[in-house]
């Protein structure tokens, strides 16, 4: 059985940050994937490997996705670095300049280490540097080349194996979130301020329709909803409602999200983005579902159970909502 390559991406936010701010970037992530490690105190890590299928993107394309959300929603620039473990991508992020990405694909890893000093390697302190540079070990290249017990006499053997195994490139921490997910949020950047309420509908029932898919992918039913809209100068207005019954059934959180629009009265407000919170997750079989006399209903949940199926087998794109087509 072969091992499903990794994902890492790495993001460096060049923006000096408070505690509230700082969970605000995490749970913006967790948008993207739910596998997002903070590292404080200006950076975060996400494993992208589950994320790639549902938004049908490169590992760089997806990255590019998380710049362009920190930028249009908070007005952050990041350098970012992409790799197959969590050293490689932040080595990456710290050869990038602010806007850029280094991605080092999982054959060009010794290419990319090769050249590279020995004090880019985390864990390289003042007293190992000054010891390598005695004996003219100054860059990763000549420590691989390096036969293993000369290394061992010079550092000893527990630190030699550890130098060599991060020369090689090696590393299997995984990213792990700092707790379990509370909420899930779907978000969309415009390309352009937008007037058009027909538009601000046509977004907010999209996004709605991704809160849906993903509760239902987790198994988990939210019991409140929040809807945010950012404007053009950069300002932003919240509504939160409570559900009337657990849910994630996407023409029921579709409803509530669009009552939250309608409250807005966004008429001729110029939008740059908008974002759907979903709260207070539940597991799905805790749910209760009020009792109906519509046979419509059950024939709505069966074909959203169909479609569901069906995008698994196909990708995200292949069923989507009539009211969404182009």
């Amino acid at each position: 059985m072969t091992t499903r390559q990794r994902h890492i991406a790495h993001l460096h936010l060049h923006a000096a940050l408070n505690e509230a701010q700082y969970d605000a970037i995490v749970e913006l992530m967790s948008g993207i994937t739910p596998h997002v490690q903070a590292v404080p105190p200006n950076a975060v890590q996400l494993d992208l490997t589950s994320a790639l299928r549902y938004f049908d993107l490169s590992p760089y394309d997806v990255v590019q996705l998380a710049m362009l959300r920190l930028k249009a929603l908070y007005g952050i620039d990041s350098s970012a670095g992409l790799a197959g473990n969590r050293m490689l991508a932040a080595m990456a992020a710290d050869a990038s300049a602010p806007g850029d990405t280094t991605w080092v694909p999982a054959g060009q890893v010794g290419n990319w280490l090769y050249p590279r000093p020995v004090t880019a390697l985390p864990g390289i302190g003042r007293a190992t540097a000054e010891t390598l540079s005695r004996y003219g070990l100054h860059t990763i290249g000549q420590i691989v080349d390096l036969p293993a017990g000369t290394l061992q006499r010079l550092l000893g053997v527990g630190p030699a194996r550890l130098l060599a195994e991060r020369a090689r490139g090696h590393d299997p921490r995984p990213v792990i979130p700092s707790e379990p997910a509370a909420h899930l949020i779907a978000d969309l950047v415009l390309e352009r301020d937008c007037l058009d309420p027909a538009q601000h509908h046509r977004v907010v029932l999209g996004l709605a329709d991704q809160i849906g898919q993903r509760l239902r992918g987790e198994r988990q039913i939210t019991n409140r909803l929040a809807l945010t809209v950012r404007y053009a100068d950069r300002s932003s207005t919240t509504h939160t409602r409570a559900l009337p019954e657990p849910t994630n059934h996407s023409p029921a959180l579709a409803v509530s999200a669009l009552g939250l629009l309608n409250a807005l009265g966004l008429q001729r407000a110029r939008v740059r983005a908008f974002v759907i919170r979903a709260d207070a997750l539940l597991p799905a079989d805790s749910a209760y579902h009020q009792l109906s006399l519509d046979p419509g209903d059950d024939r709505a949940r069966a074909a959203e159970a169909a479609a569901d199926r069906a995008r698994r087998r196909f990708g995200p794109e292949a069923i989507r909502p009539a009211t969404l087509a182009d």
